[in-house]
């Protein structure tokens, strides 16, 4: 079996990596010239101010009393400038959205998944073709434009990372730091010539990351008086900024300013997904070449929002992110960043219709060079008869496009010039996704083909070995070899293909992986044969009956996906399984208890998702209510099963409820300091790291009988639980844990009901001595809604109390206890933990099912297997790139949940039979009691 678990893992690899090489490769081409417009460019300079984390409708939108947060910029895009809404594109992070304001372009997922601080692709941007670049701000966001630059022309000037404290009592500090910084500059540059005559050369660039509001966002939220003080802070800054500038150059009038933000913030503080008011960004433009206020009197929007800012009269120019780029380039006169797809908001400029159809012309021709580039390297990996072009820009067309371009702006007819332009530009786009696409269609079926294969193997394998439904077969060796040679021809056919169209070597492993598959399937042709007349002889009734019940089960879980809600549907049946199969009359006592908590469970789906809302006295209600049981747990031993408790025992059960009744008060105290802005108080960060230490060890001392092992994973568990939790899910793992603890007790019941085997003593039952059980019986029809069971139970305990396939709905409070300052990857990590403890409590309920119904692991194991890859399937095809952005990542999540799903259980099962099963300490000095 290594083996089979070796190829398991293997296909589980390649399934799971797919979907990156399928459907998110990174979409940027290299070797295109830079483009810039011929004509003189408005401004020498640009400022360009980022408010990181800053709302559109927080900046524009007035208080109770028609006053504005920012009244400098108010009066800027009432009486100077130009403003918009600009939108972004999801994962709505601090990277991506710099990487779309300052390169032009948006960065796949992939790119994401490699960090916030590193260059995983080389790009060009707005700084790099600048001639110099000073940038004052985070040194998560400046190095990365630094690094990426030619030569040395782009400075960077930082605070420390320690800086960015959720817990600080005020952030806005951050922001003061950089106006500070960019005021001595200036001022020094007036005794230090270098430095004097670069900044009044042309084409500069100052940009000033302000990260101050994104920190009092995650710290207070979006509506709490911290943020709005930050952005009255903001507001102040940037007026000083820009009339020290105005001064050093002696008002010049040839200095660009642009105020923006890289993403928003939901109301709770988070951001990543694709809710408007993470998508919808401030843009405020003003300065050398940039149109004043246009007034109007209609506007062509469905939002109410010019109503709200009693905006109406002025004109919104609403634009893309990746837009910003263009313009800050047309606007000091620097090449078009080379990946950059945005295209040039022309109502933003003040100057010649000349200017505006020369900058979008090149504009254009930017994005087909990228669109050439691309078709010339689809087309040197394409047999030629097999090559379909992108027929709207053939190279007929492109010429033609061209020519036309250029006469209309000989003959001065710029409108007709410009809508030509932009209607290149949009096929170019659609090209350049034509040809990035291109071989989705034949790798998606290679894969679905191998899948399919895989999952028929594994119901084989499933039948052969583990049940009596096929009576031994002997091999014939002519027809295996000449099988074997048949599908090894297939193979060398596909391989000489891939070869001559000189295709990547990923290619090779996905469509040569469905061989050996499929040759695995057609090699067990006797045990169809054997299982096609063993299901005619049942009844047909029956197995249809079956085969509804099993589709049925699965589609539930898929849905769940979707809805959390079919998780309550699938419980409330859970809840009525004894009364359909009569266990209930059999076991009225334990039959009640599980429909109780299945129905409680029930109520967890329905509930919005965690995180939104602190409520600290939830969490502690759970801490106590732990106690109060382990405190009846306690009591109930001591009358029985005196003979199993001795005082090492009681201590580490004592040790344990202290550790609970530590967590508890350490997360209220460490909430209310938070809210008085004391930070976090050093004691309780102490104290919960030595938590989270101790309670990794702590099971392992208990005694391994049954429910006393199990009650100290739950307690040891719970203490972190608590630790993490922020609101009503601090109550899930108790829930969860009951119905666990009630499902073993059924399960019990369920082996007498179909008379399988006799009934274990569950109080006497001792972990440590199960696991040699050689006596394995084989497999039941129930033993496939055992399995079932378990599968649904562990997506509840992933959606139990909020989707974690979005990033959205995770709250940075919920880490509060460990730690406040940012840290992606730590943060991350205690994140991660929490999501797993439920999962922890499942597998290890799972564990004791299985030893106390006698069943091997391994073959209730493979039935999972086929459950979950059943699933997998279904979101293989689920999984998007087009819609909104908060679909695509949602649906990425759900496939990468679903098949790394197998390779977690297996992780599972194993950390479940460590922590059951194994004992630290002195040796036992208690009797050998059997089961």
């Amino acid at each position: 079996i290594p083996v089979f678990i070796l190829a398991g893992l293997l296909v589980h690899f390649v399934f799971l990596v797919s979907i990156f090489d399928i459907y998110f490769s990174s979409p940027l081409v290299h070797g295109m010239t830079p483009q810039q417009t011929p004509l003189p460019p408005p401004a020498k300079r640009l400022v360009l101010f980022v408010a990181d984390g800053l709302r559109a409708d927080s900046l524009y939108e007035l208080n109770s009393n028609n006053t504005t947060q920012a009244p400098y910029l108010r009066g800027i895009l009432q009486n100077n400038g130009s403003w918009g809404i600009s939108h972004t594109r999801v994962p709505t992070e601090s990277r991506p959205g710099h990487v779309a304001l300052i390169a032009g372009f948006y960065e796949d997922v992939s790119a994401v998944a490699k960090g916030w601080r590193e260059n995983p692709v080389e790009f060009d941007s707005v700084f790099n073709e600048s001639k110099y670049t000073w940038s004052w701000g985070s040194p998560d966001i400046l190095p990365m434009f630094a690094k990426g630059a030619t030569g040395d022309h782009v400075y960077t000037f930082c605070y420390t990372a320690e800086s960015e404290d959720f817990g600080a009592q005020d952030a806005a500090k951050l922001d003061t730091w950089v106006f500070d910084h960019v005021k001595s500059f200036f001022n020094s540059s007036r005794s230090n010539q270098t430095l004097f005559s670069a900044l009044n050369e042309e084409k500069v660039v100052l940009f000033l990351h302000l990260l101050g509001i994104d920190t009092n966002g995650h710290a207070h939220r979006p509506n709490s008086r911290e943020y709005k003080e930050n952005i009255k802070k903001v507001d102040e800054g940037v007026k000083e900024i820009a009339s020290m500038i105005d001064d050093f150059y002696g008002n010049d009038g040839k200095t660009a300013f642009i105020l923006t933000s890289d993403h928003g913030m939901t109301d709770w503080g988070s951001h990543g997904a694709g809710h408007p008011s993470e998508t919808l960004t401030p843009l405020i433009v003003w300065g050398a070449g940039v149109n004043y206020p246009q007034k109007v009197t209609s506007q062509p929007f469905e939002d109410n929002f010019l109503k709200e800012w009693k905006l109406e009269n002025l004109k919104r120019l609403d634009v893309n992110q990746a837009d910003i780029a263009p313009l800050m380039a047309s606007l000091i006169g620097v090449p078009f960043p080379v990946n950059s797809v945005g295209t040039l908001p022309l109502a933003y400029l003040n100057n010649s219709a000349h200017f505006k159809a020369e900058s979008i012309f090149t504009n254009a021709v930017q994005i087909l060079e990228q669109f050439k580039v691309k078709m010339s390297q689809k087309k040197e990996t394409t047999l030629s008869f097999l090559f379909t072009p992108f027929k709207p820009l053939s190279d007929s067309e492109q010429i033609n496009f061209l020519k036309k371009v250029r006469l209309y702006i000989q003959q001065q007819k710029y409108d007709e010039a410009v809508s030509l332009c932009k209607t290149l530009i949009n096929l170019a786009l659609e090209g350049l996704s034509y040809y990035h696409t291109y071989d989705r269609l034949f790798l998606g079926l290679s894969i679905a083909v191998g899948f399919v294969g895989w999952t028929t193997y594994v119901i084989l394998v499933i039948i052969k070995t583990h049940t009596n439904l096929t009576k031994p077969v002997q091999t014939n060796n002519k027809e295996s070899t000449v099988l074997f040679y048949g599908f090894a021809f297939v193979g060398m056919i596909i391989a000489f293909f891939l070869l001559i169209q000189t295709c990547p070597w990923t290619y090779y492993i996905y469509c040569l992986l469905p061989v050996p598959v499929w040759y695995a399937v057609v090699r067990e042709l006797p045990v169809i044969q054997d299982l096609a007349a063993n299901l005619l002889s049942l009844h047909i009734r029956q197995s249809v009956g079956f085969l509804l019940v099993c589709t049925l089960g699965i589609e539930i879980l898929v849905f769940s996906f979707f809805y959390r809600s079919a998780l309550t549907i699938g419980l409330l049946v859970f809840a009525v399984w004894p009364v359909i199969t009569q266990l209930g009359v059999q076991a009225k006592k334990t039959a009640l208890i599980w429909t109780l908590l299945c129905v409680l469970l029930a109520i967890f789906p329905l509930m919005p998702v965690v995180g939104r809302e602190p409520n600290i006295p939830l969490v502690i209600a759970a801490g106590l209510l732990t106690l109060l049981f382990s405190c009846f747990s306690l009591a109930s031993p001591c009358k029985s099963e005196n003979k199993y408790r001795n005082n090492k025992d009681l201590k580490l059960h004592f040790y344990q409820m202290l550790s609970i009744a530590l967590s508890t008060y350490v997360v209220s105290s460490t909430h209310g300091s938070l809210k008085n802005k004391q930070g976090l108080p050093v004691l309780n960060q102490i104290i919960s790291w030595m938590t989270l230490v101790s309670s990794s060890v702590l099971p392992l001392l208990s005694p391994t009988f049954l429910f006393q092992r199990l009650f100290s994973i739950l307690l040891s568990l719970m203490s972190i639980y608590l630790l993490l939790s922020t609101g009503y899910e601090a109550l899930f793992p108790l829930v969860l844990s009951g119905l666990m603890f009630a499902w073993i007790n059924m399960e019990q019941e369920a082996l007498q009901h179909y008379g399988l085997s006799f009934k274990p003593k569950l109080a006497v039952f001792n972990f440590a001595y199960a696991t040699d059980i050689t006596q394995f019986r084989q497999l039941h029809l129930d033993d496939i809604r055992r399995s079932f069971f378990f599968v649904f139970f562990i997506v509840t305990a992933f959606f139990g109390t909020g989707n974690i396939a979005s990033v959205n709905s995770f709250d940075p409070a919920s880490v509060y206890c460990f730690l406040t300052v940012f840290s992606p990857f730590m943060m991350g990590g205690l994140l991660v933990l929490k999501v797993v403890i439920p999962f922890v409590l499942v597998s290890c309920a799972f564990e004791a099912v299985q030893v106390t119904t006698q069943l091997s692991s391994k073959s209730l194991f493979l039935i999972v297997l086929v459950i979950s890859d059943i699933m997998a399937l279904h979101f293989f095809f689920f999984v998007k790139d087009y819609g909104s952005w908060l679909d695509i990542g949602t649906s990425i999540s759900h496939y990468v949940l679903v098949m790394s799903l197998t390779i977690f259980m297996m992780l599972m099962n194993g950390l479940a039979q460590l922590l059951t099963t194994k004992r630290l300490g002195l040796p036992r000095r208690t009797k050998h009691h059997s089961t």
